[in-house]
């Protein structure tokens, strides 16, 4: 059973950083490409960050280049999002996702809440 498990979220102010880890399990990732994307209340969900697993390529929406970064830790399986310099249009649930192309994702995991307050 495959399973994307994001942790790291929380509230923070202004400014502040956050790291976000998707550990994931129950099949080989090594040609997907892994993501975030993210929700915030009222709005549709949009696209964060990405990066293949097998040569860490990756690519940012423009909102957040310069301030978050997409890593992975293939011994572990895990896929990283640090955000620095966190703003309150950043508030929103963070979805870990992964998929065998860039337009198709086929698991996602359950979320996790990032809130920043001003």
């Amino acid at each position: 059973q495959v399973q994307l498990v994001e942790s790291g979220g929380g509230l923070v102010q202004a400014g502040g950083s956050l790291r976000l880890s998707c550990a994931a399990s129950g099949r080989t990732f090594s040609t997907y490409t892994m993501a975030w994307f993210r929700q915030a209340p009222g709005k549709e969900r949009e696209f964060v960050a990405r990066i293949w697993w097998s040569d860490s390529v990756s690519y940012y929406a423009e909102s957040v280049k310069g301030r978050f970064t997409i890593s992975r830790d293939t011994a572990k399986n895990t896929v990283f999002l640090q955000m620095n310099s966190l703003k309150p249009e950043d508030t929103a649930v963070y979805y870990c996702a992964a998929g065998p192309t860039l337009l198709r994702y086929e698991y996602w995991g359950q979320g996790t809440q990032v809130t920043v307050s001003s």
